[in-house]
Formats: structure tokens, C-alpha cells, sequence
């Protein structure tokens, strides 16, 4: 039986909805554990948390090399061998660490195989999407994904609670997710690729995007890595807070991200990522300054900051589509977003480093002072931003003034 284009295409949008929902289940399983899992069982310092990070964002900015050397492959193929990076790296946190430096080993084959995975995940999604829909589909798919992390939440927080799972069972379950979420890829149509290898796209053409993702790596990474360390260190919460504040924020999104994807496709990239900029600063001021509300609502103040802040990272569909609209031929996407990945590491790897310096000498309010700055400073990029449906917004409204 000979299956349409279009029919084909559904079906592998489909296939590529269900591995998302298996790679939810596993965040939903991973994020509210890494950071007790680091403090509890290694007994790190501030400074030493963020000198980790280094560790865990440097495939981040080797992923460049990584693709590139993957490039001759279709995207599906790379997406397999990155999943199955992934999973090896988290069944080693879970089973292989009996030192810090064994959780560091698997912690940095996890991190390749998650920044390997992320290019390719949007350029599949493109791909699969038809003109004028890629705001929708992706937000389709990471409301999928969002959906399914609940079961991993949920597992988190009961298990923990009342059932005293530990954290090589979490890690465990969570490296099957992976695998599974490889079965749904291994199942979808493998197109031909006509690219070469390519290990650097650097156009000028593509340098605001540069910019942006330079801005989004500082940004990310003091609030990935201080954001959770503020609940833990300052406020003092277990694991299963961050298993509840990620079910908050996972039954936000499932309604959040398709809406932010409708909103990206009718409003325009630039609207979006000034909006994200201007909560990006409440944000900052909210968990640097908590305590200046009495001590029962502080706590709520950070909760509401750790939820609304997760929530923004679906902004990163904002980037993604607008390199989609400006790239000068398709085959240049999948290169230019890994391009951005490494380009977003060179500070993401880094300043965690210098921020836990900077909390252990100042205190963690300075932290969030600086990544408010970040945020206005990505703003003021943002007026930059030119598409067609933004420079036919202001002809429009030159004709009226």
C-alpha cells in the first residue's frame, strides 16, 4: 500500500510525538533529583557546584564538533546515536559513581548525548512541519513532552515520600526512558541527505541568532544551576519540593507551550523574546530579593519564581523558528542551531563558576542581579530582530503614523 507524503509525514510526526512523551518521562524523573543527588550524596560547596558545571556544559560547547561529525547522516539517525549516548550516561550516574569523579564522567557522556539530541529534536520538528505551522508544531510536541513528564514527577515525589526509592532506581528508570524514546525514532521513515560534514556554520547572516544564543547560555545556566541550588541552600528543600514545583509547572505548560507556539507563529519572534526578557527581570529580582517579604510568603515567592522561569525556557521555540525563517537554504538549519548550541556553551560553561564565586564572597542576591542585567541586555538585542512579518509590521505602521 503506497502512503502519501503528507500521510507519511503525520505518521512520523506521530512516532516523533510519542518519543517525546518517553523523553518526558525521563525529565521528569532527572531534574528534580540532579541537584539533591550532587548535595546529598557528594557534599559539594557553592563554588564547587558551579565549577561542575564546566564539566557538564563543555559537550555543550563541543556539540558543533559532534554533529559535525555526525553531519552526513540524517537527523533521525543522529537523534538515535544521541539518545543512546544519553541513556548509557545516566545508567553510569545511577550504578557506576562511587566517587565524585566517576558522577562526573557519566554526568559529561549524559550532557553529549543531551546537547547532541537538542539541535537535531527542532530540525526534526521543522521538518516535519508545514509552512506557517512550526511555532504550533513545536509547541505540539513540548506540550507532549511536558505532559509526560508529570508520570515521571509524580514518580519522584510519591516514591521518595513514602516508598523510599533511591536515586540508582530514579536513574535507572530514567536511561529506560531514553531507550524507549530510541524504539519510537528507529520506527520513523529515514529521509536521504545530500550535506556534507560539516563541522562549522559561522554565517554573518546568522549572527544575531549567535547573539541571542550567547545571551540564553548565561541566562540559562545561572538559573539551571543557582536557581534550584537558592531552594536547597537557602530555603533548605528536599527532593520531593522539586518534584512537586515540577508538576506545577509541567500542568502549566501543557497548556503554556502550545499557546506560546500559536503566539510565536501570530505575534512574531521579536514581540516573544522581548516579552521573555522584560519576566526574565521579575524573575531575577523575585529570587534574589524573597526575603524582603515576611518569611511564610518568601518561600512562595521562590516557588513562583522556579515555576514561571522554567516555564520561559519554551521561549528557546522563539530562536528556533526564527533562524527557520532567515536560514538561506534548509540543509543550513541543523548545523546553525548546533552552531548556536556551542555559541550559548562558551559563557553557559563558565559563568557558573564565577557565579558561585560570586555567592560565596557577596551572596546570592549579587548572582541574580548580574542574570537581570543579562536579561535587559537580551531585550535590547531583541529590538533587533527582522522577519518578513515584523518588517511588514513596521510599513504597516509607518503608513499610519
Amino acid at each position: 500500500m503506497i502512503i502519501s507524503k503528507s500521510a507519511g509525514k503525520e505518521r512520523d510526526f506521530l512516532l516523533f510525538c510519542l518519543c517525546g512523551a518517553f523523553l518526558g518521562i525521563y525529565t521528569g524523573l532527572y531534574n528534580p533529583i540532579f541537584n539533591n543527588y550532587i548535595a546529598e550524596v557528594f557534599q559539594v560547596s557553592d563554588a564547587t557546584r558551579g565549577g561542575l558545571e564546566f564539566f557538564r556544559e563543555l559537550p555543550g560547547f563541543l556539540v558543533v564538533i559532534f554533529s559535525g561529525i555526525l553531519m552526513s547522516l540524517a537527523d533521525i539517525r543522529i537523534a538515535i546515536i544521541a539518545l543512546l549516548v544519553m541513556s548509557l550516561g545516566l545508567f553510569g550516574q545511577g550504578f557506576v559513581s562511587p566517587t565524585l569523579q566517576w558522577a562526573v564522567i557519566w554526568m559529561v557522556m549524559w550532557s553529549i548525548g543531551a546537547h547532541l539530541f537538542t539541535p537535531v529534536s527542532n530540525s526534526i520538528a521543522v521538518s516535519l512541519s508545514e509552512p506557517g505551522e512550526v511555532g504550533r508544531k513545536l509547541g505540539k510536541w513540548s506540550a507532549i513532552n511536558t505532559a509526560a513528564s508529570l508520570l515521571g514527577y509524580l514518580f519522584v515525589w510519591a516514591g521518595f515520600r513514602y516508598f523510599s526509592i533511591d536515586y540508582r532506581l530514579t536513574f535507572g528508570l530514567a536511561a529506560l526512558a531514553a531507550v524507549a524514546a530510541i524504539v519510537c525514532l528507529m520506527g520513523m521513515r529515514v529521509p536521504r541527505v545530500s550535506r556534507p560534514g560539516i563541522t562549522f556554520m559561522f554565517k554573518k547572516r546568522y549572527s544575531l541568532y549567535y547573539l541571542l544564543s550567547l545571551l540564553f547560555g548565561a541566562r540559562k545556566q545561572i538559573f539551571l544551576t543557582f536557581g534550584p541550588w537558592v531552594l536547597i541552600k537557602v530555603f533548605h528543600q528536599p527532593v520531593t519540593t522539586f518534584a512537586l514545583l515540577g508538576l506545577a509547572g509541567t500542568v502549566l505548560g501543557i497548556f503554556f507551550k502550545p499557546a506560546l507556539g500559536a503566539a510565536i507563529d501570530r505575534l512574531g519572534e521579536r514581540t516573544i523574546i522581548m516579552g521573555e526578557s522584560l519576566v526574565l527581570v521579575v524573575v531575577c529580582l523575585g529570587y534574589g530579593y524573597a526575603d524582603l517579604f515576611p518569611a511564610p510568603l518568601a518561600i512562595f515567592v521562590v516557588y513562583a519564581c522556579f515555576v514561571g522561569d522554567n516555564l520561559l525556557f519554551a521561549c528557546l521555540m522563539a530562536r528556533t523558528t526564527y533562524l527557520n525563517k532567515i536560514v538561506e537554504k534548509r540543509e543550513d538549519l541543523t548545523p546553525a542551531l548546533s552552531m548556536g548550541i556551542s555559541v550559548d556553551h562558551t559563557v553557559s560553561m563558565t559563568i557558573p563558576f564565577f557565579a558561585g564565586l560570586l555567592w560565596e564572597s557577596m551572596g546570592f542576591k549579587y548572582v541574580f542581579l548580574v542574570a537581570a542585567l543579562i536579561a535587559l541586555t537580551n531585550f535590547w538585542v531583541a529590538t533587533y530582530i527582522r522577519t518578513d512579518r515584523d518588517q511588514s509590521f513596521e510599513n504597516m505602521s509607518k503608513m499610519i503614523g
